[in-house]
């Protein structure tokens, strides 16, 4: 026994058997290395639980091939999937991959993409502006937004981001949320590549805002509209300026 003790203390190798766990950054990264899988990801950032058949269509390939690629995806823990009847949907594992997704398509190089049309020219500059980041607000507005609470004093940043109590009063005041700690987290935003709010105060925000007709999702994108009304409601709570306010 302090034989074998001594034989390990010295690096030795005493069961051929035994194993220890390390991370394989590789399998991850060769699940995101297909282009078809990544645009699947990137797609499913808007918290949507999405058909095979959507995802398809999405990526103009085979069902056949759909079904391939998701099922590599489901099995490396990137996506959940849930069937109703005879469908198949699938969505974002957790939080935490979409946090991941995001932050990922920050660091990844850019790649020029041809823009045909102004209708497409429009899209592009209203993804930058304001999306669906899994259950909050991505984009250039939820940067804006982050940054106006910090200045106000809702956010303290000395030991990462934590809502302060004039934050929590704010949430309150404001009726988003009469939680009294809400969970607080960033993103790292993809367009901005600076962080956003993300965790349980940026959703709180977000749906209140949706509820509010403040913001409101388009339809089959990741795409949300501000509105005047909420034009004005983030000037008043947050004194967002007209530029912040303001699509390129």
């Amino acid at each position: 026994m302090g034989v074998e003790a001594s034989a390990a203390d010295n690096g030795a190798v005493i069961n051929s058997d035994t194993h220890a766990e390390e991370p394989d950054l590789a399998a991850l990264g060769a699940l995101l290395a297909d282009r078809t899988r990544a645009s699947f990801c990137l797609a499913l950032l808007d918290g949507r639980a999405w058909t095979a058949t959507e995802l398809a269509q999405l990526a103009g390939i085979a069902p056949s091939t759909t079904t391939s690629h998701l099922n590599r995806l489901v099995t490396g823990g990137l996506l959940a999937e849930e069937r109703k009847g005879r469908h198949r949907y699938v969505r974002l594992a957790d939080p935490a991959v979409a946090e991941m997704i995001e932050a990922l398509a920050a660091w990844a190089p850019r790649q020029l993409v041809p823009v045909r049309s102004l209708v497409a020219a429009r899209r592009h500059r209203a993804v930058a502006f304001a999306r669906i980041c899994y259950d909050h607000l991505g984009g250039s507005l939820s940067v804006a937004i982050t940054d106006a609470m910090t200045e106000q004093g809702f956010l303290d940043w000395e030991f990462g981001p934590a809502l302060t109590s004039s934050g929590t009063a704010w949430l309150m005041d404001t009726g988003i949320t009469q939680e009294t700690e809400p969970h607080v987290r960033t993103c790292l935003d993809w367009t901005e590549r600076r962080l956003h709010l993300a965790g349980a105060v940026a959703a709180a925000v977000f749906h209140h805002a949706v509820q509010e007709s403040w913001l409101v999702p388009a339809k089959d994108s990741r795409v949300v509209r501000l509105t005047d009304q909420g034009h004005d409601a983030f000037r008043r709570h947050l004194s967002l300026t007209d530029e912040a306010l303001t699509a390129p």
